[in-house]
């Protein structure tokens, strides 16, 4: 299982990931990814499918026309884990 983060190694990744920040009243991470369009958000959504499923970890998401709004947080582990921090790194390079 994955180890929760220390309190500053959490806000040291968090500061590390551009647009990410912490959910309140949660140990978790999220962020609003916009796009010119739905078919280009749905494109960025299909694109982090491939690689969570690689990583056989899972974000929480939805997406409303050209908005992809990601919440992160390692359930199993109870709060932010080093394989959330990954995936953001992932989905921010995604999106370019």
């Amino acid at each position: 299982m994955a180890q929760r983060l220390t309190d500053g190694a959490r806000r040291s990744a968090i500061a590390g990931l551009a647009g990410w920040s912490e959910v309140p009243g949660r140990e978790a991470i999220q962020k609003s990814f916009k796009f010119r369009d739905f078919n280009e958000a749905f494109g960025f959504m299909s694109r982090v499918a491939l690689v969570a499923e690689r990583m056989d970890h899972h974000p929480e998401w939805r997406n409303v026309w050209n908005t992809v709004e990601v919440v992160l947080s390692t359930h199993d582990a109870g709060g932010l884990t080093q394989r959330d921090v990954d995936l953001a790194t992932r989905m921010n390079e995604i999106a370019g």
